[in-house]
């Protein structure tokens, strides 16, 4: 699970990703499902046994094959409490397999996991990270490095799926095996993880790397299909077989934004300030940033970078006070956004809305923020990730307790999740056609991807940013919608 360390220095370390993407971190309340009735019901003994790779020894729950698919007794025989079955593989796989049949027959069995169409599998032929049993997929995040298990829900969010998958599907009569590789938020370590990841996996599914520059140069130099959760650099964005689940075109922003600000709060939106962490890349994409809030309606006033090491934001808050700002957006960690707060409180300012992406959308920055948090506006591209009805939260939040009891649901591990149910359907629908170079065919073909309804239309193929957000608020401590309908979603804004 996410430290909180990693979660309250996420804007500081990760400052680029935090804004090119405007705003695509999360949290949410934790909450611990063992079970979930109707869509996400699991069967107790289903583990997944999936976790392989040496780069991730010392995460919990990340070792090889044979610490998490071994232990079990005769295939089948599943007490409904463990992942038993199975001889322990290389990689994990036995377990997996062997876990779910013995969940299987010790409890209700899981519910099946729809691959899309199947394609025919004649002429399915081994390959690299294909063999007759399975399909190992990479995924290459930061999980050690200055902020320990900083992207381990993009890791959680793919083996997570795997595991459904591996519970009741095949692609081929392959299962699916994810090689966990950790980056170590180096661009070095991203460049090493790939190197192996060209080698020993067919694909990459979910990565979150906050420098993940590193690696797009040998992703497309071997024909790597990188589907990642996020993408972040200029230089995945260009490479040819990569891709990111969350679109993001670097140079675009979401127009419904500024636009839903402008609707609801009127003369209001023509006194709007930017405050920002001055640190890495943030400058420029908060810049870029005013720039589309202007371009769609917004009277931008004051934009005033704050130093990281800056612990009075007294003058800052007195310079909005001074020129009559009524809407404020912060960029930064949520210890940052807290210290914002508590100095307009101290001075008895209080704007028309207290505005910020989704790097606060996080269970520990509600607890630490307390009151002066309560109001707090912010827009998401995920669904409510504590919203059991929605049929494929609930399916994401079941797998994430098996794979990694008391998880906390992220946005990372959601378009992990996610990419690697686009992988399956793609590779399914190939069969026996199933290439690199045919799925990074499939890839850029993909428009409106969901994710089964777990996140807004996203233009996988075309790499085009998204443009559908919606507005939650923090009302007594509970994150609640207050846009209309699903999403609002608006033109997207050119910036320089």
């Amino acid at each position: 699970m996410t430290t909180t360390g990693a979660r309250g220095l996420l804007g500081a370390l990760a400052a680029g990703l935090a804004l090119a993407l405007a705003g695509c971190g999360s949290q949410v309340a934790p909450g611990t499902v063992a079970q979930v009735t109707g869509a996400g019901a699991l069967a107790p003994g289903a583990a997944d046994g999936l976790t392989s790779g040496d780069d991730a020894a010392g995460v919990p729950g990340a070792g090889t094959g044979a610490d998490v698919g071994a232990g079990g007794t005769a295939a089948g025989s599943g007490d409904g409490t463990s992942a038993s079955g199975g001889s322990a593989g290389t990689s994990g796989t036995s377990g997996a397999v062997g876990g779910a049949a013995g969940g299987a027959s010790g409890g209700d069995a899981p519910p099946a996991a729809d691959p899309g169409q199947q394609g025919s599998c004649d002429g399915f032929s081994n390959t690299t990270g294909v063999t007759g049993e399975a399909i190992t997929l990479a995924n290459v995040s930061d999980i050690s490095g200055p902020v320990p298990g900083v992207f381990q829900a993009a890791q959680d969010g793919a083996r997570a799926f795997a595991a459904y998958f591996n519970a009741t599907s095949d692609i081929c009569g392959r299962k699916l095996d994810v090689l966990a590789l950790d980056s170590r938020a180096d661009s070095a370590a991203n460049q090493v993880a790939y190197t192996r990841a060209c080698d020993e996996a067919f694909a990459a599914v979910g990565s979150m790397s906050v420098f993940d520059d590193g690696g797009a140069a040998t992703a497309q130099g071997c024909g790597l299909p990188d589907l990642h959760a996020l993408s972040v650099s200029q230089q995945v964005f260009e490479c040819s077989t990569c891709f990111g689940t969350a679109s993001v075109t670097p140079t675009l922003q979401p127009g419904a934004v500024p636009q839903y600000l402008r609707k609801s709060y009127g003369a209001a939106a023509d006194k709007v300030g930017v405050l920002y962490i001055n640190v890495g890349t943030v400058p420029l994409a908060s810049k870029r940033l005013a720039e589309a809030w202007e371009k769609g309606g917004l009277g931008v006033d004051y934009v005033q970078a704050i130093d990281v090491a800056e612990f009075n934001y007294a003058p800052y808050v007195q310079e909005l006070k001074d020129r009559g700002i009524e809407l404020v957006t912060y960029v930064g960690p949520y210890q940052h956004t807290i210290r914002m707060q508590q100095a307009m409180q101290q001075q008895g300012y209080e704007p028309e809305a207290f505005i910020q992406d989704q790097t606060i959308y996080d269970q520990t920055y509600v607890e630490e923020a307390g009151a002066v948090g309560d109001g707090t506006l912010v827009y998401t591209t995920t669904a409510l990730l504590d919203d059991m009805s929605n049929d494929e939260v609930a399916l994401y939040r079941s797998w994430l307790e098996q794979v990694r009891p008391g998880a906390v649901a992220t946005i990372y591990g959601a378009y992990a999740w996610s990419a690697t149910r686009l992988f399956v359907e793609q590779a399914n629908r190939l069969g026996g056609r199933l290439t690199r170079e045919a799925l990074v065919g499939a890839f850029r073909k993909v428009s409106d991807w969901t994710g089964n309804g777990l996140h807004s239309p996203q233009q996988v193929g075309s790499k085009r940013s998204g443009d559908c957000v919606r507005f939650i608020q923090l009302d007594g401590g509970r994150w609640k919608q207050v846009s209309p309908g699903d999403y609002v979603c608006g033109d997207l804004l050119r910036v320089s």
